[in-house]
């Protein structure tokens, strides 16, 4: 997998822990992770704890995370990547995270373009899944944006902080 995939206004580059700092002001945001799978973080460590997990992940082929950085002003402004790579059934589940004062900008459907890319040209994906909340909708207009076909919600299928939610299953094929 790249080290870096870049975009007209961004560069993803595979996270790293000199990327804590930025991160966990992203993830101690509440409104940022109100439908991510993790509560707000309230200390760097936890920021640390991630980057590390997501490097053992990584080592194993099982995930891939990438730092998003604004080309122009150089900062992280947001993660996104595969949550889980599936090569033999090559399939592949995306995910996405964008700073809030720069929500609104087409960040998330830039980024999530060049992971697209990436998979359907390197890394033989075939399918890329985007699991949802049916409440988090600027990420399905994200996903519609980029042509994701919306193939049903799955009753109670996450237990997230504590509770049992409904996720809308999105998937794009290679031949869409």
């Amino acid at each position: 997998m790249k080290e870096e995939l870049f975009t007209k206004r961004l560069a993803l580059r595979k996270m790293r822990t000199s990327d804590a700092p930025a991160l966990f002001t992203i993830w101690s945001d509440p409104a940022v992770v109100e439908f991510m799978n993790i509560s707000a973080f309230t200390h760097e460590s936890q920021a640390i704890e991630m980057i590390t997990l997501l490097h053992e992940l990584a080592e194993k082929n099982q995930a891939i995370r990438y730092s998003i950085f604004n080309l122009n002003s150089k900062e992280i402004i947001g993660t996104c990547g595969f949550n889980s790579i599936d090569p033999e059934n090559s399939r592949a589940e995306i995910g996405y995270d964008i700073a809030k004062p720069y929500w609104g900008n087409g960040y998330a459907p830039e980024s999530i373009q060049a992971l697209i890319h990436e998979a359907f040209e390197n890394l033989r994906i075939n399918r890329i899944e985007a699991k949802v909340e049916p409440a988090n909708v600027n990420s399905i207009k994200v996903l519609e944006k980029l042509h994701f076909t919306f193939e049903g919600t799955l009753r109670q299928y996450e237990k997230v902080k504590g509770k049992f939610v409904d996720i809308h299953m999105y998937s794009l094929l290679k031949s869409d």
